[in-house]
């Protein structure tokens, strides 16, 4: 992969130097000379800039620097973290936004074989395609949440775009997504062909407002991503002073920070990209909001805990719950009390589950099935499962 990278900026690397000791900037190894990637071994976390805006639909010949964000990110103290963090640097735009793309791919799937977490700072949000496909040689399928105020599934027949992606993550081979949810998504930026989609698909969907009433309704869904993307443009305009932001509405710092600690703690999320940055994030409140979105993530990372040996009964708390002609199964667990709901294997069908499937849910689901309400995110992975 190191054919693909170029090095951080000189100008990142000297106001290193000028950091306090203990910073994060310290104790990142980072690709500063070309060819001489930093050591792997025992790496978490593997920073990396994608230079790519072409696929943006309002691209105008705008260049990308990330180097505020690094600045940012480097001037900040750890937590009491295991695991190395290292820098990449930044693969430049290719010949075409497509070789960009295809780069971004293979660089994402080597750090994936590695058991090595991307954190990728992107351009245009069409680089989620590369996200996703570099998941290809996994060979089991995948669940996506992207933190966005639009779907962004658009027609699969035209060329890809950063509002045009998800399509051709659908009808693409090989086909590999089993889920895709979006959080936070805005109605008016949407056309009720997306939001009637959405649902023929089997997708999850949650409003901005139906969040930020309750924000731990996310947890479940990212215990149960392998991807996550951000979309910057989900952030309120004046919390990041993004002059291309036209949304006064989106989630506020905290709240995009609770997100990403979120998708840190999920066992399962294995890639975190942070798309459509741009120089017109001008301030450096702006840099730092999104450092410390990183850094969240990293963090709840850190506060992992393994409580998925579903094989070990003794473990959990089984209930049985009959609703109308189905009788739902749910799991608690003795040591973190999170709970699942078993979606069973359709043996007749010829799917890459392969297996019974837990699928993550809330006490407020379980509570719901007890007064006969059947949990609507069950429902539809049943539905996907027998496709």
């Amino acid at each position: 992969m190191i054919e693909f990278l170029s090095p951080v900026s000189k100008k990142v690397m000297a106001n290193r130097e000028i950091l306090p000791p203990g910073t994060l900037g310290k104790q990142i190894e980072a690709h500063s000379k070309k060819g001489e990637l930093p050591n792997l071994k025992d790496v978490k976390f593997a920073l990396l800039g994608i230079k790519e805006n072409r696929g943006d639909v309002d691209f105008i010949g705008a260049d990308i620097s990330f180097d505020a964000y690094r600045k940012a990110l480097y001037s900040l103290y750890p937590g009491n973290w295991n695991g190395k963090i290292i820098d990449l640097g930044d693969i430049e735009k290719g010949e075409t936004a497509e070789d960009t793309r295809f780069a971004a791919k293979e660089v994402i799937a080597a750090l994936l074989k590695k058991n090595i977490v991307p954190l990728i700072l992107g351009g245009s949000q069409d680089l989620a395609y590369a996200q996703y496909r570099a998941n290809d040689s996994l060979d089991q399928m995948v669940n996506m949440v992207n933190v966005d105020n639009r779907f962004d599934l658009g027609n699969a027949e035209l060329p890809i775009s950063n509002k045009s992606y998800v399509g051709k993550m659908v009808v693409d081979k090989p086909y590999n997504l089993f889920n895709y949810s979006v959080l936070g998504y805005q109605s008016f930026f949407n056309a009720p062909q997306e939001i009637a989609l959405m649902d023929k698909l089997f997708f999850d969907a949650y409003r901005l407002g139906e969040i930020t009433a309750d924000i731990t309704i996310v947890e479940p869904v990212m215990r149960d991503a392998d991807i996550v993307t951000l979309d910057v443009t989900a952030i309120k305009s004046a919390e990041l002073s993004y002059k291309n932001n036209e949304s006064p509405n989106g989630f506020d710092g905290r709240e995009i920070c609770a997100i990403s600690r979120y998708a840190g703690i999920s066992n399962k999320v294995k890639s975190f990209g942070v798309y459509e940055l741009s120089d017109s994030i001008e301030s450096k409140s702006g840099s730092m909001l999104v450092a410390q979105i990183l850094w969240y993530f990293i963090e709840g990372y850190n506060f992992r805990v393994e409580d998925d040996d579903f094989d070990n009964e003794t473990l959990f708390t089984s209930y049985k719950v009959p609703v109308e002609d189905e009788v739902l199964e749910f799991k608690k667990s003795n040591k973190t009390e999170r709970w699942w709901i078993v979606l069973p294997f359709i043996s007749n069908v010829n799917n890459k589950l392969k297996r019974r499937t837990l699928l993550p849910c809330t006490y407020g689901e379980y509570f719901g099935a007890c007064n006969q309400e059947i949990p609507e995110r069950w429902l539809k992975a049943r539905h996907k499962n027998e496709v």
